[in-house]
């Protein structure tokens, strides 16, 4: 019975001890495995790298190299004001504002080449030059941000006109039986602009879960748009005092569609005083030449013969 026993200890050992062996080996060839993949994963990460131009693969990093500097040496408050007035002006995401701040640093690196280049090249001298100079540095270093307040206005005054419209179709649809996100989708679907990238935006946030103040709160917020604001406040009175979304809607249609109507005679009563400057400065002159310069030619000759 001993030596069964053993033996029966001495084949359990060996079959420990293969099982051992077979198990390393297996983590071995696993390892080696794992380690010919990442080698494999390298070999074409690098491949589809070298597919890309020159310029994707050089450009790319420079430009995250030049947004971080901007970042890090940039004043107080400038990037959250720059990435507000990206938001206002349609333009969310994180890349536009990447993209923004790499064009700020390249503009104000390029205040010294231009200077260099209008003093070589222009022909000019003097007054006149440091005049040129002047205003080459003074739109490179404001040309940006002059660029952007420009689509802000430009996409708040789109969405001023489009309101009245919208508004209509808002208050057709909810009185035909439709709730106020149903008609909403449909307005944003039916008449396209930044108003209905916005309200998609609002529909997309409601149906995610957000409360429709929260959402009409950050409507106000991507906009900056008073008569928008007067629109949400009013929707936002209406949800707490329980008043009919339809005569809320009705009674702003009928507000906005006065709003524009005062803001086109507004605009119609300044075109005059901006017609004053190119008429002084551009036509006048020229009628000028026109009208009076016979007679001077012919002064000019009678007492010259």
């Amino acid at each position: 019975m001993l030596a069964v026993a053993v033996v029966a200890i001495a084949v359990t050992a060996g079959l420990l001890g293969a099982a051992a062996f077979v198990k390393a080996d297996e983590r071995v060839v696993a390892h080696a495995a794992r380690a010919r993949l990442r080698d494999y994963e390298t070999v074409v990460r690098r491949e589809e790298a070298m597919r890309e131009p020159l310029a994707t693969r050089v450009l790319v990093p420079l430009a995250g190299v030049l947004a971080d500097l901007a970042r890090r040496y940039a004043p107080t408050g400038y990037v959250d004001r720059q990435r507000h007035k990206l938001t206002l002006a349609g333009r969310p995401l994180p890349e536009h504002l990447d993209r923004f701040l790499v064009v700020r640093v390249l503009s104000l690196l390029a205040v010294p080449v231009a200077l260099v280049l209008v003093g070589l090249f222009a022909p000019l001298r003097g007054t006149e030059l440091v005049a040129l100079m002047i205003f080459v540095a003074m739109a490179l270093v404001i040309g940006p941000d002059a660029w952007l307040n420009r689509e802000v206005a430009a996409r708040q005054h789109a969405i001023r006109l489009r309101l009245p419209d919208v508004l209509d179709l808002l208050v057709i649809s909810v009185e035909a039986g439709l709730g106020f996100e149903q008609a909403l989708a449909r307005t944003a679907t039916m008449v396209p602009g930044p108003l209905s990238e916005e309200f998609a935006r609002t529909l997309g946030e409601l149906r995610a879960g957000a409360t429709r103040a929260d959402a009409l709160s950050a409507l106000d917020q991507r906009t900056e748009v008073p008569e928008l604001r007067s629109f949400t406040m009013a929707l936002l009175q209406a949800d707490t005092f329980g008043v009919s979304v339809g005569q809320i809607l009705r009674s702003q249609a009928a507000e906005m569609r006065v709003r524009r109507q005062q803001m086109a005679q507004e605009m119609a009563q300044k075109a005059p005083v901006k017609m004053l400057f190119p008429m002084v400065f551009c036509i006048m002159p020229a009628l000028f030449v026109v009208i009076a310069g016979p007679a001077v030619l012919g002064i000019y000759h009678a007492f010259h013969h």
